[in-house]
């Protein structure tokens, strides 16, 4: 699947976001962290603050924003967190978003997401969990290029799950129109655009220095499973293949996203996926480790692209 060595740390699934970041000085870089108000989005984003960089907590709830802020104001050095409203779902705000921004960015992750919703539609008629995970990071990370060009080998993070071996980008009929909406398969999908994503946005933008890599955080118990039941969720995660592991905290859940964003060993390492700290290996026929060829296709990565702007396109025309 791979012609390079996959790369690894000395860090693994039991390991912290400040564990993985600790030495690493982020003073003077500027990072933006989607759905930093719940969950791991929390976490990374105390964790970077930590390491001195100015963290903008990018949230549909400012108010939640306002509070994680100031929750990580109170346990860290730096004074440098601040909140912007951000709704992935409403194509205005990302696009008001972006607009917004002024000087260079250093770091975005893109953490937010919705997982395994009701059959939902955003007013462009696109179903809610691929317009959420998939189209809004896209636009958000393109309309922020420019800013990620200026600071000179910018990271893009992009949260993915283990639930992208649940399905490919099923480009026959991406939102559900012609076939049975399935909360799970939708969520996959979107989660295989994550890291489709990832492959073409560092092949597009390496003269901009701009690396992108994916990544799964590793099965945490947070808001995001908001729309799925206890018992389906330890059903899901009895039948994950995960070898008995236990849940990790959200400060393990954030450690590789911190990783991917900060670790001097990824310098220059773009189009990957990693998993509890290190780049995962191909995926295994009946487990749910690793990742799926389907997700690292640079064909599909491609289409994917081009697909992505003629959907963004269409709405403003």
């Amino acid at each position: 699947m791979t012609s390079h060595s996959l790369t690894t740390t000395p860090f693994d699934r039991h390991s912290t976001a400040a564990e993985v970041v600790a030495g690493i000085d982020l003073t003077g870089r500027r990072a933006v962290v989607t759905g930093a108000a719940s969950g791991i989005g929390v976490e990374t984003a105390r964790a970077l603050a930590g390491a001195g960089a100015e963290v903008t907590l990018a949230v549909r709830d400012t108010a939640a924003g306002e509070r994680t802020a100031r929750d990580i104001t109170a346990g860290a050095d730096s004074k440098n967190v601040r909140v912007a409203r951000l709704d992935l779902a409403d194509q205005a705000s990302v696009t008001a978003f972006a607009e917004a921004w002024h000087g260079p960015l250093h770091i975005l992750v893109n953490n937010a997401g919705v997982m395994a919703s009701p059959e939902t539609r955003t007013p462009e008629g696109w179903e809610l969990q691929f317009a959420t995970n998939h189209l809004g990071h896209f636009a958000l990370t393109a309309g922020l290029r420019e800013a990620l060009a200026r600071a000179g080998g910018a990271r893009v993070v992009s949260v993915s799950s283990s639930a992208h071996l649940r399905s490919p980008v099923v480009f026959e009929d991406i939102h559900f129109l012609r076939r049975p909406y399935d909360p799970w398969l939708a969520y996959g999908q979107s989660k295989t655009a994550n890291v489709l994503f990832a492959v073409e946005a560092s092949k597009r933008w390496a003269a901009d220095g701009i690396t992108v890599n994916a990544l799964m955080p590793g099965g945490i118990r947070t808001n995001l499973q908001r729309h799925v039941t206890d018992e389906e969720l330890n059903r899901l995660w009895a039948r994950s293949g995960a070898g008995g592991a236990d849940w990790k905290t959200p400060e393990q859940g954030a450690a590789t996203s911190v990783l991917v964003a900060t670790s001097p060993l990824l310098d220059g390492v773009g189009g990957r996926y990693f998993e509890d700290c290190r780049e995962a290996e191909e995926n295994q026929p009946g487990t749910r480790r690793g990742v799926a060829p389907y997700a690292l296709d640079p064909e599909a990565a491609a289409r994917l692209w081009e697909v992505t702007e003629e959907m963004l396109a269409a709405r403003t025309a």
